[in-house]
């Protein structure tokens, strides 16, 4: 099987698993972080250091050529290249990667997105000894996942939650009570050490913690009501690559196969 449905449970942080080569269970796990500065967004590859098997989150299209070096010089398989949601600022390079290394799309389901696998709530994908495992963060987008390593050490938020920050909810059916609940639900109540990687940052920051966010998010300490407010009158410039990005993103990037 390509990936299985399992519980989604919380488990001890083990924060050094994630920080380069670490070990955690006698496993040991590579993780780099990319940055493409035009949408300021990360793009996240984690590989299990014995295997090869790779997995990358969030790719962006102009920088396939730089990720599918890095992966070719580490001498990395990868299996998976995953969406946390349907972005409207970039275009995703997970069907570019599909073509040139054979890996597996993939998205949530909720995205009306085409993809080799669509995702749902407590979804797994295997690479190697280590798993992600899928909790649907709706509120930026329908179709948002937040994906975190089994053992709750890390979680790639997507844009669900940024760092002292969120997503914005005012396009793609966005919905700011949602996201809020999402974000409690899902995220907060992960270990406080888990280690939070987002899908973009703006300020320079690279990871925070749950436990941090919990406490100083300024957007997400409000209670929900004022987060509603707040999120209804933050009158931001639309995204200016939203009417290209957001129909390739649903095929993820391919023009002429499923992606």
């Amino acid at each position: 099987m390509w990936f299985r449905r399992v519980p989604v449970v919380a488990a001890a942080a083990v924060a050094a698993a994630v920080r380069g080569y670490g070990t955690g269970g006698g496993r040991r796990l590579l993780l780099r972080q990319l940055f493409e500065p035009s949408s300021c967004s990360y793009t996240y590859v984690l590989a299990d250091v014995s295997t090869g098997d790779a997995v990358i989150i969030d790719p962006v299209l102009e920088t396939v050529p730089r990720d599918a070096r890095l992966l070719r010089e580490l001498g990395l398989t990868l299996r998976y290249a995953v969406n946390t949601h349907c972005h409207a600022d970039h275009v995703t390079g997970s069907g570019a990667l599909r073509k040139l290394l054979g890996c597996r799309s993939v998205i949530s389901r909720a995205s009306g997105a085409r993809a080799d696998l669509l995702v749902g709530e407590g979804d797994e994908l295997r690479f190697g000894a280590f798993a992600l495992r899928a909790r649907a963060s709706p509120g930026h987008t329908p179709g948002c996942f937040t994906w975190v390593l089994d053992d709750a050490s890390a979680a790639f938020t997507g844009d669900a939650l940024l760092i002292r920050g969120c997503g914005r909810t005012d396009f793609q059916q966005g919905c700011p009570r949602t996201l809020y609940r999402s974000v409690h639900e899902k995220i907060f109540t992960l270990p406080d050490g888990c280690l939070v990687y987002p899908a973009h940052d703006y300020n320079g920051q690279t990871v925070s913690t749950v436990g941090e966010e919990r406490r100083f998010n300024p957007r997400l300490t409000l209670s929900p009501d004022d987060f509603v407010t707040l999120m209804e009158g933050l009158n931001l410039p639309r995204p200016h690559l939203m009417d290209v990005a957001v129909p390739a993103n649903l095929r993820c990037g391919i023009q002429d196969d499923v992606a």
